[in-house]
């Protein structure tokens, strides 16, 4: 085996799954860079790295070094420890200070950084008491996440996470592995049951242990949140968790019992394919079930502030307002928003949803300012605020998030200051937010949720609107007609064609809103993309290939899913010479980027789409402008973010866009289901293109077969 150190000078691709890396190293003593391929997850622009392995010449790009094993040393040459600084790897130091200490210092940079770092002060102009101290926390803390990455690599998780767990336990970090490696499963977004067991087996804790058991329970569980479910029948669970832990089912079983004395997990019966099942649930889900089912009914039974109104006359006073004219079913989503205190508005685009939520807040205004409009995502409370002229607010920010108790300001104890509560979009409510909501609306208030039953459930566990509905507790209006200026819109006319389970009219007429570009070959389906994004929609339409046009791919792999497709755009659209590549993922200036999950700290949330602004090596920073705000990103949490060009039709649920183009092919056929297609058509505002085959396009529409959710809350409404 050979030996070859340096320090790598950049790194041309890294797989943020796998680990696998292609960068380039500058050998002491040599002029050309070096190539260097294998896992290497962790290592960074200006390391110095120690590489064990071999020799390769490589037919199409030339002589490698496949690197099997490596260790990341102290950079022992000036232009190495330069480069190390100047990569922003300890905060307050970049490029500027970094060759001003190094030029002052020569070889001995890193020695003064380490046992005098006084002298900094005093030598380089710049650094004053607060950028000083800024580096040597930022050098301890290096050196902490040194001894943790170390200490991880001894046990096969991948040092990527150091800097993770370091921010989460800090200086305790090697001793709460020590004591439960398991803990990182629950506390470390990223790090999977997997890795941890992987941990905990090299530490010589036993397969059937208790403590894997109930890990792995747990972590099967959440897994199954994950596919929307909020609860599973017994026996399911017990092939999954047999096959997760791969130990006798027995073994599982007895530890279930005491997960649930532990108040962690709660096992009930529960009506499933018409047959009452033994399930069981996460405590968090059973909760928020239960207590969903508890608010409504307070809601229903409690007395209303509001006076009642004659309803046929104040519809047609507002009528006369607003200088338009309701049909029937409007008129009765109307009348029973005034009358309920409880009601539901579904319907699909074009039937009149925006239109009945401003006469019934033009007749509300008549008896009460008290009132609320909320969506769940900062994009549709946007749109709510300008179709109503009103102050929309998402959920989150309604109900007020507080660290110190870590949880909503707004509830039961401190409900919201309002006689009507109008929520747009409600499909996208899972069942802990719609739980927090209820809580927090007083009994006195008027509740309206309003939405699509037919779209795609939400991110988070749970069918909430569609259980509502079911339940036949709750008052509902169904809105079917599609009014006149709607149905001159081929995107609307195709989405319910669609929702019909009827193939769309895809003759693409010029001055068309929908058209659909056949091809078959998946391996040409990027390239079309990238010359509508790039060059033909701009040109004909004027829209900004940023701004106004979103990719939405129903799955993330292969070559037409959202991985490869952001990688071929942000290369078209947003070169650049200088990337960030953190936690796996490469980051330009300007980067369009979504968030993956919902972060308190920073008030974004799960499908929040951004621009980065600002990357700042030395302070460790990333700036992102989402919704008009500017959100600090610390390196360390960038794998909470992923490139935007393309995302899923999920992700992008409660978003709209001007143009919306959707891949459509058969090796996508385990996602083309009528609800997904048809909730991808309907986030186009004035374009949507269909790109791909029509076999895959008449499988999508004829399969209405998606996956049904396993969820407590029909029944609790039931009783």
């Amino acid at each position: 085996m050979d030996t070859i150190t340096g320090h790598i000078e950049r790194i041309t691709f890294q797989n943020a799954e796998n680990g696998y890396t292609v960068a380039r190293l500058q050998e002491g003593g040599k002029q050309e860079l070096t190539t260097i391929v294998g896992t290497m997850t962790s290592v960074q622009v200006g390391e110095s790295l120690r590489c064990h392995g071999h020799w390769k010449n490589d037919p199409k790009f030339g002589f490698q070094f496949l690197v099997q094993d490596y260790e990341v040393t102290q950079p022992a040459t000036i232009r190495g420890i330069k480069k190390y600084l100047a990569s922003g790897m300890i905060k307050g130091v970049g490029k500027h200070f970094a060759e001003q200490i190094v030029n002052k210092y020569g070889e001995k940079t890193l020695d003064i950084i380490d046992q005098e770092p006084d002298m900094l002060r005093e030598d380089i102009d710049g650094i004053g008491p607060k950028r000083l101290a800024k580096i040597k926390e930022g050098w301890a803390e290096q050196k902490s996440i040194r001894e943790v990455m170390t200490f991880l690599m001894g046990y096969g998780i991948s040092p990527t996470y150091a800097q993770k767990i370091f921010k989460t336990y800090g200086d305790d970090s090697i001793k709460v592995i020590n004591d439960n490696p398991y803990q990182l499963a629950r506390d470390i977004w990223g790090i999977g049951f997997k890795t941890a067991d992987q941990t905990a087996r090299k530490m010589g804790i036993s397969k059937e242990s208790d403590i894997r058991i109930d890990a792995g329970v747990e972590y099967a569980l959440h897994q199954i949140s994950d596919d929307g479910h909020t609860c599973f029948p017994v026996d399911r669970f017990l092939e999954k968790a047999q096959e997760l832990l791969e130990v006798d089912a027995n073994l599982i079983a007895a530890r279930l019992a005491h997960i649930e004395q532990e108040g962690r997990i709660l096992t009930a019966p529960l009506l499933v394919e018409n047959e009452m099942t033994a399930c069981v649930w996460l405590q968090l889900f059973h909760v928020c079930e239960q207590g969903i089912g508890k608010e409504m009914k307070r809601l229903m039974r409690g007395a209303s502030n509001l006076r009642s109104v004659k309803i046929n006359a104040a519809v047609k006073w507002a009528e006369q307002k607003l200088g338009i004219q309701l049909a029937e079913k409007q008129r009765l989503a109307v009348g029973s928003s005034l009358r309920e205190k409880v009601h539901i508005i579904t319907g699909g685009p074009g039937t009149g949803k925006s239109t009945i939520t401003k006469v019934i807040l033009l007749v509300t205004h008549q008896l009460t300012q008290k009132i609320m409009l909320a969506a769940p995502t900062g994009r549709a409370a946007k749109r709510m605020a300008e179709i109503t002229g009103m102050k929309a607010s998402t959920i989150h920010s309604l109900l007020e998030f507080d660290f110190s108790i870590n949880g909503f300001k707004r509830n039961r104890d401190n409900p919201l200051d309002c006689d009507l509560l109008i929520v747009d979009e409600a499909s996208m409510i899972d069942t802990v937010l719609m739980y927090n909501l209820l809580k927090a609306v007083p009994t006195t208030a008027r509740l309206i949720l309003v939405g699509d039953v037919d779209q795609l459930p939400s991110v988070g566990a749970g069918s909430v609107l569609q259980d509502l509905m079911a339940s036949g507790k709750i008052p509902i209006t169904k809105l079917t007609e599609i009014f006149r200026q709607a149905a001159h819109s081929k995107i609307i006319t195709n989405a319910h064609r669609v929702n019909a389970g009827e193939f769309p009219d895809i003759s693409n007429a010029k001055d068309g809103d929908f058209f659909f570009m056949e091809e078959d070959d998946s391996e040409k389906i990027p390239g079309i993309i990238t010359q509508l994004v790039q060059t033909r929609l701009p040109k004909a339409y004027k829209f900004d290939p940023f701004l106004d046009i979103q990719v939405l791919s129903p799955m993330n792999r292969g070559i037409i899913g959202n991985r490869n497709l952001n990688e071929v755009l942000q290369k078209k659209l947003n070169p650049s010479y200088e990337p960030l590549t953190k936690l796996g993922r490469t980051f330009h200036t300007n980067d369009k980027v979504m968030q993956l999950r919902n972060n308190y700290d920073l008030n974004v949330y799960n499908g929040d789409v951004g621009y980065i602004r600002h990357i700042d090596r030395s302070e460790h920073e990333m700036i992102v402008e989402i919704d008009g705000r500017d959100i600090v990103y610390d390196f360390a949490d960038l794998d909470q973010l992923r490139l935007a060009y393309s995302v899923s039709i999920h992700k992008y649920q409660g978003s709209e866009c001007p143009c919306i183009i959707i891949p459509i092919h058969t090796s996508h056929y385990m996602m083309l289901y009528r609800n997904l297609i048809y909730t991808g058509i309907t986030r186009g505002k004035k374009l949507v293109i269909l790109v791909g085959s029509k076999k895959a396009l008449y499988m999508s529409v004829r399969n209405d077969r998606a996956v049904k959710r396993i969820t407590g809350l029909r029944e609790v409404m039931e009783k």
